[in-house]
């Protein structure tokens, strides 16, 4: 089954975000991610919100691990935590 990999996030320094976003930009095509949505607008109808959210669409749940214990990727997790605040999951969908 495809999965969705959601990241919800509160940029707090935007240069080094930057930078996990080029390889984020990289490593999850590699692994079969493909955006669907990238900090578009955005209505909140419940909860608290995050000023920046990522859908990435991919193969399988595997895959999006596999996307994110990618060597490259988590060193640029580093930059994003010092960068951010943010929620990322995956979420298997029903097709």
């Amino acid at each position: 089954m495809a999965a969705l990999w959601i990241a919800r996030v509160d940029v707090t320094d935007a240069e080094l975000y930057g930078k996990y976003i080029e390889v984020a930009s990289v490593v999850i095509p590699e692994h079969g991610g493909e955006f669907i949505a990238r900090g578009g607008k955005v209505v909140q109808l419940e909860g608290e919100g995050r000023g920046r959210n990522v859908v990435a669409q991919f193969p399988s749940v595997e895959a999006a691990e596999a996307a994110y214990n990618d060597p490259r990727y988590q060193e640029a997790v580093t930059w994003a935590m010092a960068a951010s605040n943010r929620d990322v999951m995956v979420v298997e969908t029903t097709d």
